[in-house]
């Protein structure tokens, strides 16, 4: 019987969530970028809408890469940033890039993002703070 409890508790147990989440840990929403490198080539995906005091995952599952760069805007003075240029559609609206040269020629803005070392991590929450 023991053995029988056992087996269906282990079915109806989920498995764990494994993402890429950032919290935005400012008194004021976030706009955020993720770029990444998915194995064969460089892409830039956002907007995503953060509110302030809370999280969003901007990549669902299991992350498969040891880094992942970032850029956040707050629409004001604050921004979040670094040395990595990746390319960004103007506005708030989805978008998804692909490649990270020429952003001007092709439309895009040039953003610098900040490098966010996982560890080989299967799942990260970054935050974003004043």
């Amino acid at each position: 019987m023991r053995l029988g409890v056992t087996l269906a508790m282990l079915c109806l147990a989920t498995p764990a969530l494994a993402d890429f989440h950032v919290c935005n840990r400012t008194a004021n929403t976030a706009r955020v970028a993720l770029g990444r490198y998915d194995g064969s080539e460089w892409l830039s995906e956002g907007w995503w809408s953060v509110p302030a005091h809370a999280c969003a995952a901007l990549l669902p599952g299991k992350l498969v890469a040891r880094y992942y760069y970032v850029y956040a805007s707050d629409g004001g003075s604050g921004s979040w940033g670094g040395s990595r240029a990746f390319c960004v559609a103007a506005g708030s609206g989805k978008f998804q890039i692909i490649g990270r040269a020429d952003c001007a020629g092709r439309g895009y803005d040039r953003k610098s993002f900040f490098e966010v070392d996982t560890g080989n991590s299967p799942d990260w929450t970054q935050s974003l703070s004043d």
